[in-house]
């Protein structure tokens, strides 16, 4: 796994002893590398969450006595654990990732085995049968859909006998999910511009990620037109209100990093001059302050600093070399990934139960 691409010194997650070290920099100091022993001690994260199903934030709407009584486990035998539906979906997906890159983890087997648990065919259809009963259809919409689709992204790029597996077990999960959201999208008149779970330009970066690996070119088509519908006309976003108290994306950058693989690279620079002006985008470069990680919504601004930084980076890489803007995005996603990487691991299930697969996307080069 390659990690972003400015030096800055060589640091250990809190938590873990001082002479191991879990990231090595390459000799001319312009990228890093994840070790073994970083990506054990990641992956050790939703390896102990995954099945641990309380506390849990249902999210579900009860339409009698009887469904009020359902345990996580039996409403969601697959994404039961880490808190919620979402971050046990983007904790499988980790996992994936991470045994991709390193196949001699030490706890490769251990991850085989949950996953080969939880993605069971069985499971699976528990999971497709709730989208199918009344007024679940907007349940995770689209936050939760969009990572479930990053997860099958993964399997699909995977020539594993596990993975082959696993995927073939939730492919009709995401079936289920793409149909859902090609009849959402057309209604969808106004998109969601928040800082955390609903934004809308957040899921469609992933759905169109995934529509594209998978050559889906109905998926592709629908999202790349809604995104021009709702977001094509945007002049001066408002990045100096960001960001709000409990943010884990950055509306602004979300859209822009969305508008980049929409356009290309000609039409997505006059769209991007228009949107945000150099003191926004100067703004969006400063430090969120993160005053209580043991606060289960304000320690949301450590995921903040993970996604601006794996914005930045990628807006800067399509913007023309010469560009000034190009040099304050890349240092800027340096400064922000380097700001809550020692926290991934905080002592906190506010923040363990997902911070690390936000860590983890943010060093991967996509």
């Amino acid at each position: 796994m390659k990690i972003l691409f400015l030096f800055f010194p060589l640091f250990s997650l809190v938590s873990l002893t001082a002479q191991q070290t879990f990231y090595t920099v390459n000799k001319d100091s312009t990228a890093f590398h994840l070790t073994v022993q970083g990506a054990s001690h990641l992956a050790s994260l939703p390896l102990k969450c995954i099945e641990q199903e309380y506390p849990n934030k249902i999210n579900h709407t009860a339409i009698s006595d009887s469904d009020q009584v359902i345990t996580p486990i039996k409403m969601h035998p697959s994404f039961y654990g880490c808190f919620d539906w979402h971050s046990s979906v983007h904790g499988h997906w980790m996992l994936v990732r991470l045994l991709k890159e390193y196949p001699d983890l030490p706890e490769a087997q251990k991850i085989r085995s949950l996953l080969s648990r939880t993605l069971s065919p069985q499971n699976i259809a528990v999971e497709v049968n709730y989208f199918n009963t009344p007024l679940t259809k907007s349940f995770e919409r689209t936050y939760g859909w969009a990572w479930l689709l990053k997860l099958q992204q993964e399997l699909n790029t995977w020539n594993d006998p596990d993975a082959i597996q696993w995927k073939k077990s939730l492919s009709p999960l995401c079936d289920s999910i793409v149909k859902i959201w090609l009849q959402f999208l057309p209604k969808q008149t106004y998109p969601n511009r928040t800082g955390v779970h609903p934004n809308t330009a957040f899921g469609l970066v992933f759905a169109l990620d995934y529509a594209r690996s998978v050559h889906n070119i109905t998926f592709e088509n629908a999202i790349i037109a809604a995104a021009k519908k709702i977001y094509g006309n945007d002049k001066n976003a408002p990045a100096r209100w960001e960001p709000d108290g409990t943010d884990f994306l950055s509306p602004s950058l979300e859209e822009a990093d969305l508008m980049r693989r929409v356009y290309n690279k000609q039409d997505f620079l006059a769209w991007f001059n228009g949107f945000i002006g150099t003191e926004g985008l100067h703004h969006l470069t400063i430090l969120p302050v993160v005053s209580d990680r043991n606060d289960m919504q304000i320690v949301h601004l450590d995921g903040l600093c993970f996604s601006r930084s794996w914005c930045l980076k990628g807006i800067a890489s399509v913007l023309p070399k010469q560009d000034e803007r190009r040099k304050l995005l890349v240092n800027a996603a340096v400064k922000h990934l380097k700001a809550s990487l020692p926290n991934v691991a905080s002592g906190s299930y506010g923040g363990e139960h997902w911070l690390a697969s936000f860590a983890v996307y943010a060093l991967i080069n996509e």
